[in-house]
């Protein structure tokens, strides 16, 4: 009787402590399992957790390097987290610029757009105004191509110096406006010319009159009404391409950098040197 007494007994402790170790266990493995999953090896924090201060400067950081894809990233969750928080104006206006200086003019433009919208009175209007028609600009391609994004660089250039005439970017849309011109100039004498070498001159001389009238102050002018002053006559030129095309039609870039160098090496003055900036100064930091 003893006997089987004291064998529960032992029974009842064995599986006290099974149970106990049991326990043990499943807390440890729990516990191992929420480190793991904190930790994770050294992985970074999901971004989508991080607050909103955290996200614009990193942000910034990778926009300022030129990593702009990242930076794009970055303000986005801003936008899609935390659309209330006090850096998402600034991420509206950096995802937008991210966008451009990506090359990506489309979605910089809807994003300068609704910028806009969204804040009319902003102190960086009219930067945006400016941006959003350096998207139009930056579209420019070939002159044998399409026109579209000049004609509309033009027009949004045009309503920032309407808009905003004592602005700094007024001077600039001023200059981007002439170059603009000048490409839908050299484009529609290059028309003209393609016109006369398939001998529909009708049809040249009607795009080299549309030419001067609409912009008789341009550098391709006088070449124009030359041209179309021979065919008023009668007298089509014999092609004889670099008569009547401007270098930059008939010359590669290369050929053309090669005849500048060679020019530079006889003079003993130095070149005056040309601004490569592309960049606009970003704005401010915009107000709330």
């Amino acid at each position: 009787m003893s006997q089987h007494i004291q064998s529960s007994s032992r029974r009842k402790r064995l599986l006290l402590i099974l149970l106990m170790l049991a326990v043990t266990t499943l807390s440890g493995c729990s516990t191992f399992s929420g480190m793991f999953n904190k930790f994770s090896f050294g992985e970074e924090e999901d971004p989508k957790s991080l607050p909103p201060d955290i996200l614009i400067v990193q942000g910034m950081d990778a926009y300022d390097v030129g990593n702009y894809s990242d930076a794009i990233k970055a303000f986005k969750l801003i936008l899609d987290e935390h659309p209330f928080s006090a850096q998402a104006m600034l991420a509206e206006l950096k995802a937008a610029d991210a966008y451009y200086y990506n090359k990506q003019y489309t979605e910089a433009k809807a994003l300068y757009k609704e910028f806009e919208e969204r804040h009319p009175t902003n102190e960086a209007i009219p930067y945006v105004l400016f941006q959003i028609g350096m998207c139009d600009f930056s579209r420019t391609d070939r002159i044998d191509r399409d026109t579209s994004g000049p004609k509309d660089a033009i027009k949004s250039f045009t309503r920032v110096i309407q808009t905003y005439p004592q602005s700094p970017y007024a001077k600039e849309a001023k200059a981007r406006i002439k170059d603009a011109k000048e490409f839908l100039v050299n484009h529609e004498y290059m028309v003209a010319v393609f016109y006369v070498r398939t001998n529909h001159y009708e049809e040249a001389k009607h795009r080299l009159k549309y030419l001067l009238a609409m912009y008789p102050d341009s550098t391709m002018a006088p070449q124009a009404k030359a041209l179309l002053e021979q065919l008023q006559a009668g007298k089509a030129p014999e092609w004889g391409m670099r008569k009547w095309l401007p270098e930059f039609m008939t010359t590669a870039p290369a050929d053309r950098e090669a005849a500048a160098s060679a020019a530079d090496k006889t003079t003993t003055q130095p070149p005056t040197p040309e601004s490569t900036q592309n960049k606009v100064d970003d704005p401010a930091t915009p107000a709330q």
